[in-house]
């Protein structure tokens, strides 16, 4: 073999080599993507929607508050009279104030009601108004619909004082304003009262039920 055809053979089985070489590279890398140094094989568009708080623990979703409970009842919900004497002692006289839920919804009463003697339903104020007693604490009082709580009324006898003190009348109406309402309802009673100055009428709290009996 001369030596111009053996170099023609050396050149053609290097072809061939450097050919497979390639055509097995090609081969071993199709079907893969290398991932981009830094991520992992996540799908792209993928997102984790699992929260993480800063305790390490999975947050939740936003707390609900709980439902409100019944409102103050307002004046327009209730019925207001005033029931028969509950006694008489060291000069005074005592009278529930009942409050009846008249509405269709539970609503509360809480603390004092306002009260004072008028000389006509929608009337002039006589006297002053009514002192607050303490002898019960404030207490969340829950009526449904029909039920009624009351606060004890002490209606002093307006002659314990001197005429020229008093300036004594007759009331014949009641102007009450449930408690931290500030629409008033008027309620017929009738009792001797102080034009001037004088401490005639007290009330408690409002507590369960038509009276303290």
């Amino acid at each position: 073999m001369t030596r111009f055809a053996r170099a023609a053979r050396t050149l053609i089985a290097a072809a061939a080599l450097a050919g497979a070489a390639a055509l097995v590279a090609a081969c071993g890398g199709a079907g893969t993507t290398a991932a981009p140094p830094g991520t992992s094989g996540a799908q792209p568009g993928a997102v984790s929607t699992r929260v993480i708080n800063p305790g390490g623990t999975p947050a939740t979703g936003p707390s609900r508050s709980a439902p409100p409970g019944p409102q103050p009842c307002p004046t327009s919900a209730l019925q207001v009279s005033v029931s028969a004497s509950q006694g008489v002692a060291a000069g005074s006289t005592y009278y529930p104030i009942v409050f009846t839920n008249v509405s269709g919804t539970a609503c509360t009463l809480y603390g004092y009601p306002g009260v004072s003697f008028v000389a006509a339903a929608g009337g002039s104020q006589i006297g002053i108004p009514a002192t607050e007693n303490p002898a019960h604490p404030r207490q969340l009082i829950t009526l449904a619909p029909g039920q009624a709580g009351h606060a004890e009324l002490q209606v002093v006898n307006a002659e314990n004082y001197p005429p020229a003190n008093c300036g004594m009348v007759t009331a014949h109406w009641l102007k009450v304003y449930p408690p931290n309402q500030t629409a008033p309802v008027y309620a017929s009673f009738s009792a001797q009262a102080c034009a001037k100055p004088r401490t005639i009428l007290t009330v408690e709290t409002v507590q369960p039920g038509t009276s303290g009996a």
